[in-house]
C-alpha cells in the first residue's frame, strides 16, 4: 500500500459513516474537491447548492441575487437529505452544508441523528482576487453551466460579501470546536488534494488519540 492509500485507509478508519464539512470561497473548489474526497472515502457527496439550483426548477428563482437562501428554505430542502436510504452506513462529504451562522447547530444536529456525524470541517482557503480570476476564466469557457449565481460579476461578488459576512462565523464556530481543518486551495486542483488527505489523516490521527 502507497503512502497516499495509507493516509485515505486512516481516513476511513477514523470517519466511519460520519460526515467531512467542505467550506471556502466561491471559486475555491469544494464541489470539485469534495466530489474526489467522496470516491476517495467509498462515500457519498452532498452539496447545498446543487440542492437548492434543483429545487429552483419547482419553486422558482433563490439563487440569482448572490444571497444565501434564507435558513428556514435550506432547512427544508437540504436537512431531510441527512436521512435517505441510500446514505446509511456510508461517509458523507459535504459542501458547504450550513452556511449562515446559526445554521451549523441544526446541521450536526441532522447529521448526528442521521448517523453521519460531522467530524471534521475543511477551510479551502484562497484569496478574493484568485477567486475573482477563476470566475472570469469559468464565465469566459462557461464550463460550470448555466447557473443564475454566476450570472455576472456583482453577483459573485455578492457571493464573496455573503461568505465574508454569514459563513466565516460558522467556520468560526467549527474552529472553537476543534473541528477545522485548514487546506490552501490558490494551487494545482491535484496539489489541493493531496494537502487536503494529508492534513485529514493527520486530524485523524490526532482525534484517535484523544
Amino acid at each position: 500500500m502507497g503512502e497516499q492509500e495509507q493516509k485515505i485507509a486512516t481516513i476511513k478508519n477514523w470517519l466511519g459513516t460520519g460526515a467531512i464539512n467542505i467550506f471556502g470561497l466561491p471559486m475555491s473548489g469544494k464541489d470539485t474537491q469534495g466530489m474526489k474526497l467522496a470516491e476517495a472515502l467509498g462515500g457519498k457527496f452532498l452539496s447545498s447548492g446543487a440542492i437548492i439550483r434543483e429545487a429552483e426548477a419547482e419553486m422558482g428563482d433563490l439563487t440569482s441575487s448572490g444571497k444565501l437562501t434564507p435558513t428556514n428554505v435550506f432547512y427544508d430542502l437540504v436537512l431531510p437529505y441527512f436521512g435517505r436510504a441510500d446514505l446509511v452506513g456510508l461517509p458523507l462529504v459535504l459542501s458547504s452544508i450550513g452556511r449562515w451562522s446559526g445554521e451549523e447547530e441544526r446541521v450536526m444536529e441532522a447529521a448526528e441523528k442521521a448517523g453521519h456525524p460531522i467530524k471534521a470541517v475543511v477551510m479551502l482557503t484562497i484569496l478574493e482576487q484568485e477567486a475573482l480570476a477563476r470566475w472570469e476564466v469559468a464565465n469566459l469557457l462557461q464550463d460550470r453551466g448555466v447557473r443564475a449565481d454566476d450570472s455576472s460579476v456583482e453577483v459573485f461578488k455578492t457571493r464573496i460579501d455573503e461568505f465574508k459576512t454569514k459563513t466565516l462565523p460558522v467556520i468560526e464556530h467549527y474552529r472553537e470546536l476543534g473541528l477545522l481543518v485548514e487546506v490552501r486551495a490558490g494551487q494545482a486542483r491535484e496539489i489541493v488534494f493531496n494537502e487536503m488527505i494529508t492534513e485529514l489523516a493527520k486530524f485523524s490521527r490526532a482525534a484517535t488519540k484523544i
